[in-house]
């Protein structure tokens, strides 16, 4: 059987789907890299809701997939950019993300980590931005998960210089109860965070970044960092102090990163890593015998997927990220929190389905190719 795809250019290709998936299987925890797949929420698709209004989620396919996660040995980074934070996911409904994804967690053995914001505020003072935080630290910490600091847009609108940022994450650092991940995020997966740290100049930010941790190295278990500029990242984890890891959010150079030099490596933290999740593992399961070699073979060629979904407007990579969970079965349609199914297009589709059969990724082909022929169909491509 043949699948009709569409092109960018508008032409019409013929391709044909592999009939067996990648074979991989669960294993042993990992014990050289530290790894979290940041997760995807599934929007209930029978909810009466409109782009403005609170997301709705299925609650049992959004647990469902967390448990896929943890089967096969990745961490979740709950309630981030990935889960539609704030592009769909309010405060409201990131909160009650989290206490439920930490129960389950909880009651599997799994590792969690979740996201703690301001997104309840839109603007304010440094006082507000601060309150905002510990409200969201407290919901992280009450559910018993790991608290992963996130970027704030309102504190990037407020901020008067790197002073600002020096005392809000000072603060919080001081009163966590236990070691936080600090995330930077790149204006290109947030334009409004532009800025972050006190300065566009990137190396300027590197140096608040860096003051941060040196005054709390005993409050801060790593940093995330998603700025797409893998130079930027390794000359940043080797600067950190010995107990502070570095989190690879980049998801166009995550190989050669995660395999590192003779000077360290990166663990990871990426969003990517949802429709990667077993191959990732099986990756890392590899390293772990200490085959780099045999690491990058199977994680090398998964790059090419990552960068599609990840392209500009890189913000929109959720959608992929969704509709490749939908063909691998994971969730019974394609419908997103704040209608984002309709932020990509259907070429862009088409070549993300192509790459992640390619690879194997779809543990049903047939199933993968049928829903891909019935989204084609809906767009009026004849097969």
């Amino acid at each position: 059987m043949t699948v009709r795809l569409p092109a960018a250019d508008g032409s019409l290709r013929t391709y044909e789907p592999r009939t067996e998936p990648l074979a991989v299987s669960a294993g042993t925890p990992f014990t050289s890299r530290t790894v979290f797949s940041a997760a995807h929420v599934v929007a209930d698709p029978y909810a009466d809701t409109t782009p403005d209004s609170p997301a709705a989620v299925d609650w049992d396919a959004t647990l469902a997939f967390r448990r896929h996660l943890w089967s096969h040995g990745l961490g979740v980074a709950e309630a981030m950019d990935t889960a539609q934070r704030g592009m769909g996911l309010d405060w409201a409904g990131a909160a009650e993300l989290i206490r439920r994804s930490a129960a389950e967690a909880k009651a599997v053995g799994g590792r969690i980590a979740c996201g703690a914001g301001t997104d309840q505020i839109t603007s304010g003072g440094v006082a507000e931005i601060r309150a905002a935080y510990e409200e969201q630290l407290a919901v992280v910490q009450e559910a018993g998960a790991q608290p992963i600091l996130m970027a704030s847009r309102a504190l990037a609108a407020a901020a008067r210089g790197p002073e600002d940022y020096l005392e809000v994450y000072g603060h919080l650092l001081r009163q966590s109860a236990e070691p936080v991940i600090l995330h930077w995020l790149g204006p290109m997966f947030d334009p409004a965070l532009e800025g972050y740290w006190g300065s566009s100049d990137l190396d300027a930010a590197t140096e608040t970044f860096l003051e941060v941790i040196a005054a709390h190295p005993d409050k801060v278990d790593g940093i995330k960092v998603s700025l797409l500029d893998a130079g930027r990242e390794v000359a940043l984890r080797r600067r950190l102090p010995r107990s502070v890891r570095c989190y690879t959010g980049d998801d166009f150079h995550y190989p050669e990163l995660i395999a590192g030099d003779e000077q360290g490596f990166s663990h990871a933290l990426l969003g990517i890593f949802d429709p990667l999740g077993p191959l990732a593992a099986e990756a890392v399961r590899v390293l772990d015998t200490g085959d780099t070699a045999g690491f990058r073979r199977l994680l090398d060629p998964t790059v090419e997927l990552s960068r599609h979904l990840f392209q500009p407007p890189t913000r929109f990579y959720k959608t992929g990220v969704v509709f490749l969970a939908w063909l691998a079965g994971h969730q019974s349609h394609f419908t997103m929190a704040g209608g984002l199914q309709s932020a990509r297009s259907l070429p862009h589709l088409a070549r993300a389905y192509e790459l992640a059969d390619g690879l194997g990724l779809f543990p049903d082909p047939k199933l993968a190719e049928e829903r891909m022929k019935t989204l084609l169909a809906l767009y009026g491509v004849a097969q």
